[in-house]
């Protein structure tokens, strides 16, 4: 329960107590100067819940194919561990190959974590990953140069790309969102809804006498309810920022070491 409320409080910020004081302020500014209406409220469905729904789907489903690629990249580094350790015969192993195999590996999960968690796009980190895919290519070419057949150096250049792809996927996920428009457009109409339902809020307390303080209870419901909407689909619309409880834990560079020493 308390795991539930900590995550409930970490999609409230600055932006929740914002719109919910603008609500109560414009239902008691209606109330006070007698503008009241009974506003439909599937305006509010069709204005501002359905995008943000839709974003937030939008936004889940990119989190759930980050999880995908990222086990995907995982899996063939790993797999051209094993090929490099399993595939050459000990007496023709490189001196050190092994540990500078395992670094290369480390390396390159750390820079990709790096890339994909940074603000702005940079080009000097993808130079960096690629740096690092290119000496686990030349790995695979000495593998070659020491006797391992060719269909075997074939199947670890395939691990290698399928890797390179698997990071490619990634980072379109980190740079491709969901559309600016539809942001906008939810952000707008969510700042206005507090003070266009004013007069609908001021229209339950004179509904309800018995209860006059229906009307703000309700503005205030829907304030933090659709601001907890739009702040769960920002959490989710980026996936590696290391800020949501929902995030993709890009940390295999440290959770795999020991799966690397075998």
């Amino acid at each position: 329960m308390l795991k539930t409320i900590r995550y409930f409080l970490k999609v409230q910020d600055w932006q929740s107590l914002a719109v919910l004081a603008l609500a109560l302020a414009s239902t008691w500014t209606c109330l006070h100067f007698g503008l009241v209406a009974d506003i439909p409220t599937s305006l509010i469905g069709l204005a501002v819940v359905f995008p943000i729904v839709f974003s937030i789907n939008s936004a889940y489903k990119r989190r759930e194919e980050a999880l995908r690629y990222y086990a995907g990249l995982k899996t063939h580094l790993v797999a051209l561990y094993w090929a490099h350790r399993d595939w050459i015969p000990s007496e023709r192993q490189p001196a050190g190959g092994l540990d500078r195999i395992r670094r290369q590996i480390a390396g390159v999960l750390a820079d990709i974590r790096a890339d994909l968690q940074a603000r702005a796009s940079s080009p000097e980190k993808l130079e960096r990953v690629y740096r690092d895919f290119s000496e686990l290519s030349l790995a695979n070419e000495q593998a070659r140069q020491v006797g391992t057949s060719a269909g075997e150096v074939s199947r670890a250049n395939q691990f290698l790309s399928k890797a390179v792809s698997e990071y490619e996927r990634l980072r379109n996920i980190a740079a491709y969102r969901t559309p600016l428009s539809l942001r906008a457009y939810s952000s707008v109409f969510l700042n206005l809804f507090p003070v266009a339902f004013g007069p609908y809020f001021a229209h339950l307390i004179h509904k309800n006498p018995s209860f006059p303080y229906v009307g703000y209870i309700v503005a205030a419901l829907y304030s933090l309810v659709l601001v907890s909407l739009d702040n769960i689909q920002e959490d989710l619309e980026d996936p590696f920022d290391g800020e949501g409880p929902d995030d993709v834990y890009l940390d295999a560079d440290r959770r795999y070491r020991q799966v690397l020493q075998q």
